[in-house]
């Protein structure tokens, strides 16, 4: 008892609460789950948790367990995986569908921005999010040129980067 389904924590799950808070338009709550269930947020009980701090576990055991708190399967876990969907395509917004780069960022409200470069289909996509006011409305710009909606749409052949710019708000 304690262990996996018999009353463990699993961990693999956590990120996707992340991404329901983005997609209820709250970045700080996303945020705040990302800051409390990062692998270096549980320093402070490494002695109980027994975990590297770089990596996320698959389980903490239950209240059950003979370890109880203990971190279990560290690098056998979709746990990772999830965390950099939830960060880079949820909070960050960064996107790739079939038609091209969606940029739809769901940030912190006191984030002033950020700079990403995303390679999506052999292009270096150099984007610059500019938070100029509340809410997640996007306008975006490839090249200086506007672009209607929140899809970048895939430059002419041969092109090696394109420069993305965002106004979030």
């Amino acid at each position: 008892p304690g262990y996996k389904e018999n009353a463990g924590i699993f961990c693999h799950t956590n990120p996707w609460i992340m991404i329901a808070e983005t997609i209820a338009g709250d970045g700080d709550a996303a945020h705040d789950y990302y800051l409390r269930i990062n692998p270096s947020a549980r320093e402070p009980l490494a002695d109980l948790h027994r975990c590297e701090p770089y990596v996320y576990a698959q389980m903490i055991a239950g209240r059950d367990a003979a370890a109880h708190g203990e971190a279990k399967n560290s690098w056998l876990t979709g746990t990772a995986a999830w965390n950099f969907v939830a960060i880079t395509q949820h909070i960050l917004g960064l996107r790739p569908t079939l038609d091209g780069l969606q940029v739809r960022p769901v940030i912190p409200k006191g984030w002033p921005g950020f700079t990403a470069t995303r390679l999506f289909r052999g292009v270096a996509y150099h984007i610059r999010v500019e938070r100029t006011g509340p809410g997640h409305a996007v306008q975006l710009m490839m090249d200086g040129q506007p672009i209607a909606g929140d899809v970048v749409p895939p430059p002419a052949a041969g092109r090696a980067s394109v420069n993305v710019h965002v106004r979030l708000g």
